[in-house]
């Protein structure tokens, strides 16, 4: 599936990809609308239903992911409301073994994630994965999401890689297709994000279960 003596440059996204996404799901679909119907002596039911619509508009855009807008947009401390959840926090399997395996060969290794660096923060606390990769890149701070093109174009300018020769894994297709567009020649994604839901058999690109597929091995010599 990978010709990694083509791959310089491995891109990798966070949550779905390295992480499992059951913890978002369940905090964005379960955990805020109950703590918003108990703020607002809502039925929880109906304040499923608002925040759903309220969020969705937002999709695909720096503030959907910014932790600070949610909070005040909806009256609520989003990154203590996290905090409570962070023993939920999981690596997906076989992470460890395939980031040391790519830590063992020449290849720059980026965790490029639109997380806001408040949500990075908290869930490195329960799992760092940090010291594995040599940059961290959080979208908020190129000022674009991944969806967007400027972040392609901010992520070449503060960390220069050959898009030809370049691999990204990430579990959300308007990335991978964002990517694309880019130039990024290698794309990759998550058959199964969240541990607790179906695997998905509709994916636009080629995808993986776990990381045991596509094991890397060292950089051939020239």
């Amino acid at each position: 599936m990978i010709d990694w003596d083509s791959i310089d440059t491995v891109l990798l996204d966070m949550d779905g990809t390295l992480l499992d996404l059951h913890f978002d799901n369940f905090f964005w679909t379960e955990h805020i609308p109950r703590e918003y119907a108990r703020r607002n002596n809502l039925p929880e039911q109906e304040a499923s239903d608002a925040l759903m619509a309220r969020i969705s508009q937002n999709r695909g855009t720096l503030e959907w992911y910014c932790v600070d807008y949610w909070s005040e947009q909806l009256d609520l401390d989003i990154p203590a409301l996290k905090r409570e959840l962070k023993h939920m926090v999981r690596l997906r399997p076989h992470v460890p073994e395939f980031l040391d395996a790519l830590r063992a060969g020449a290849r720059e290794v980026l965790l490029v994630t639109n997380a806001h660096r408040k949500t990075l923060d908290i869930k490195m606390e329960q799992v760092d994965i940090t010291p594995w990769f040599h940059r961290i890149v959080v979208s908020h701070e190129l000022a674009a999401a991944k969806e967007e093109q400027a972040f392609w174009h901010a992520l070449q300018q503060h960390h220069p890689f050959n898009p030809a020769r370049t691999l990204l894994i990430d579990d959300t297709e308007t990335v991978l297709e964002a990517a694309q567009t880019y130039g990024i020649a290698h794309l990759l994604t998550l058959l199964q994000p969240d541990s607790q839901r179906q695997k998905r058999i509709d994916t636009r690109f080629p995808g993986i279960h776990h990381f045991d597929e596509i094991m890397p091995g060292a950089v051939r010599s020239p």
